[in-house]
């Protein structure tokens, strides 16, 4: 593979990084607007599950885009920046249907914007306190993400950057 010129690098990084802004875009978008009804907990449950599924399939799926893609680097950045709000809005929303199901759940009942704010503060660990579980099955499930957000962190940073690695060797792309 021939050298990259500075200015297609520049290009490939901006197209790059213009995508996943997109895609996260688009991602939050259709959070905002999508119907969320009120359900039981064993919906939520199940909706969690497959959630959670589809996530894992798509990481397999991405992995391989990236370990054949002739920039393995850009296309991991792309992918890190689509399962990570996928992976932050799969939990918002499970967090909101829960608060519609039984507002009891949670200090208070839970707008989206709460939701995913709520679902936030999880996954950085800063946890303000100003929202908490209250039940048995929303702190089932926060103590489930907290367990993925370790799971996303380790394992899954690792299995991209060797996804990248193995698609530089088998191109000799740089980017």
């Amino acid at each position: 593979m021939e050298p990259l010129t500075p200015r297609h690098r520049r290009w490939l990084i901006t197209r790059g990084l213009l995508r996943a802004l997109a895609t996260t875009v688009v991602m939050v978008a259709l959070y905002y607007v999508l119907p969320l009804d009120r359900r039981s907990g064993a919906y939520v449950f199940a909706v969690l599950a497959v959630g959670v599924g589809l996530l894992a399939g798509m990481t397999a799926w991405q992995v391989r885009a990236i370990e054949y893609s002739d920039h393995p680097s850009i296309r991991a950045v792309q992918s890190l920046a689509s399962l990570t709000p996928l992976f932050l809005l799969l939990f918002a929303s499970t967090y909101l249907l829960l608060s519609r199901a039984d507002p009891a759940m949670f200090t208070e009942e839970l707008t989206r914007t709460d939701a995913l704010y709520f679902t936030v503060t999880i996954f950085a660990t800063v946890g303000f306190g100003d929202i908490s579980a209250q039940s048995d099955t929303a702190r089932l499930v926060v103590t489930i993400q907290m367990l993925l957000d370790l799971v996303v962190l380790g394992l899954g940073i690792q299995v991209i950057l060797g996804a990248v690695k193995r698609g530089k060797a088998s191109t000799g792309s740089e980017v």
